[in-house]
């Protein structure tokens, strides 16, 4: 591992290196390259960096994660998403870099909160996550070296890797010495936040995409999946129980019926018996006078 960051960072270094006629001052970067028109850029240290264009089956897997945490936070309301290219500000010991996770997560309890028309955020992520970018090496280190290593060092407390290929798929999580650790998933296959308390997904969901209807039968989902959904449910089986009750009482009551009318006609029945019995009984006796 070390050997391979050794290669990533000097890769990155190459790559800097041969794109100094893009270097911009960060005063420069906020006014005309942060909102620019043609493509997304970061900043790093003075240098550009274009976010490259996703393929299709990231758009998809983005999809389905942004729909998955906006589920949880109809159900828990700790805090907001950040996406739609928009940025933050990470003040490191020898540099300053400006990043736009893919999405990222902001909690109420963080000291600095995202005002409704801000277009960047002023403070420090909760969580961050990005979408791989692997066009090229310089792409794919980036995102698995170098903002790893720079949201580790700002305190971002999570930070999530999702490729859509599976290769390069990492989750972290920052442990009390700052440094990322893996959220272990061997196991279990899941992946449990620890940011956000009972947010939890299955790895192999971030690559099939299962509707949203169906997860709300798996117990792991059941706390923030399509909630609405479930409490219909729940109603319907709650009339649907009621109906079930209320025709067994009706079938019950009409079987009571039954058996009153059955006794009755029992009765009916022996009362005749017992009076032909006494009209035959008294033929008996006029006769005998």
């Amino acid at each position: 591992m070390e050997a391979l960051e050794s290669v990533n960072k000097s890769a990155l270094q190459t790559s800097t290196s041969s794109r100094k006629s893009h270097w911009v001052s960060e005063t420069e970067y906020w006014e005309k390259y942060y909102e620019y028109p043609d493509c997304q850029y970061e900043w790093n240290n003075g240098y550009l960096e274009e976010k490259p264009m996703p393929d299709l089956l990231s758009f998809a897997m983005y999809r389905w994660f942004l729909h998955l945490l906006e589920e949880y936070f109809k159900v828990f309301s700790v805090g907001q998403i950040m996406g739609l290219e928009m940025g933050f500000r990470l003040e490191l010991d020898n540099k300053v870099s400006i990043r736009k996770p893919d999405l990222a997560v902001i909690l109420h309890s963080n000291p600095v909160q995202a005002k409704p028309l801000d277009r960047s955020f002023h403070g420090v992520c909760d969580l961050c996550i990005e979408f791989l970018s692997d066009s090229t090496s310089v792409e794919l280190e980036r995102d698995t070296v170098l903002k790893k290593e720079e949201y580790a060092k700002v305190g971002v407390p999570e930070y999530y890797i999702l490729d859509r290929l599976g290769k390069h798929t990492y989750f972290y999580r920052l442990n009390e010495r700052g440094v990322y650790e893996g959220l272990d998933a061997a196991q279990t296959g899941v992946i449990q936040s620890t940011v956000l308390k009972n947010f939890a997904f299955r790895l192999q969901d971030l690559e099939t995409h299962p509707s949203f209807e169906t997860l709300i039968d798996d117990p792991l989902y059941q706390p923030f999946v399509l909630k609405s959904l479930q409490q219909e449910r729940q109603q319907k089986d709650r009339e649907r129980q009621q109906k079930e009750q209320a025709l067994k009482r009706e079938k019950q009551a009409l079987k009571r019926e039954e058996q009153e009318r059955q006794q009755k006609e029992q009765e009916r029945q022996q009362k005749e018996q017992a009076l032909a019995e006494i009209e035959r009984l008294r033929a008996l006796l006029q006769k005998r006078n």
